[in-house]
C-alpha cells in the first residue's frame, strides 16, 4: 500500500508541475483559483480583521481626472490632473464643510486612484476612522463602494461617518453615504497598486458577457 502510495503522488507531481499538457494546464488554473479564493484570501482577511483584505477599484468615483467633461460637477479650464487643479475644480465643497487644503494634502491617496487599481484593506472600527480616510462600505449595491470620509459625527451616543466620491459633485444620497454606521464598515484603504485590478475587472465581464 505504502509504495503504490508512493507511486501515485509521484504521477500527481510529474502532473501537476511537469506535464505540460492542456488538461494540466487547467488543473492547476482551478487548484490555483481554489488555494487563493479559500485559503490565501481568507486567511489574508483573518490578518488584517476584514471579509474583504483586497478590492478591486470598479468605478472612477474616486478619480482626480476628467471623466465625462466634469469633475466635482464642473468642467475646469486647462485642467491638468495636478492637486493644485483638483481644489480649484473640488476646493469649494471641502471650504464648506471645514477642510482646508493644506488638511487635504495630508490625507493618505490625496491624489485618488482609479478605476482597475487595487486596494488593500485592514479591519477598522468607526472611532478608529478619521476625516479623510479612505473606507470601503457596504451601499446595499452588487459591489461595496470605496469613498472618502468627509464627516464624523455623533448622533445618539453612536458614531457615524459621511464619505464622498473624490470625483464626485456631493455625497450619493441613494447610497446613504450620509450616515454610515458600524456595522455598514468593511474596511479602511491603506495600500494601493495601479492598474492590476484591471484583471478581475476584464474576467468578470467576459464570464457576465458570455453568462448573457
Amino acid at each position: 500500500m505504502p509504495s503504490n502510495f508512493k507511486k501515485v503522488m509521484r504521477k500527481l507531481w510529474w502532473f501537476l508541475w511537469k506535464d505540460d499538457s492542456l488538461l494540466s494546464w487547467i488543473v492547476n488554473i482551478i487548484l490555483a483559483f481554489v488555494l487563493v479564493k479559500f485559503l490565501i484570501y481568507p486567511g489574508i482577511g483573518f490578518l488584517l480583521g476584514t471579509t474583504h483584505p483586497v478590492v478591486a477599484v470598479v468605478s472612477g468615483s474616486m478619480d482626480h481626472g476628467l471623466n465625462k467633461g466634469e469633475i466635482c460637477g464642473i468642467t475646469p479650464e486647462d485642467y491638468q490632473g495636478s492637486f493644485n487643479d483638483y481644489w480649484i475644480a473640488c476646493g469649494a465643497y471641502y471650504d464648506k464643510i471645514g477642510i482646508t487644503k493644506e488638511m487635504f494634502n495630508e490625507y493618505r491617496f490625496k491624489n485618488g486612484f482609479n478605476k482597475g487599481d487595487i486596494m488593500f484593506l485592514k479591519g477598522s472600527s468607526l472611532k478608529d476612522i478619521e476625516v479623510g480616510d479612505v473606507i470601503v462600505f457596504d451601499g446595499n449595491l452588487k459591489d461595496p463602494i470605496i469613498h472618502r470620509v468627509v464627516r464624523k459625527y455623533v448622533d445618539n451616543d453612536a458614531y457615524f461617518l459621511q464619505t464622498k466620491g473624490d470625483h464626485n459633485r456631493d455625497s450619493n444620497i441613494g447610497l446613504k453615504e450620509d450616515k454610515i454606521g458600524e456595522e455598514r464598515i468593511i474596511g479602511k484603504a491603506f495600500f494601493r497598486i495601479p492598474f492590476l485590478g484591471w484583471v478581475k475587472i476584464l474576467a468578470v465581464e467576459f464570464i457576465q458577457l458570455f453568462g448573457r
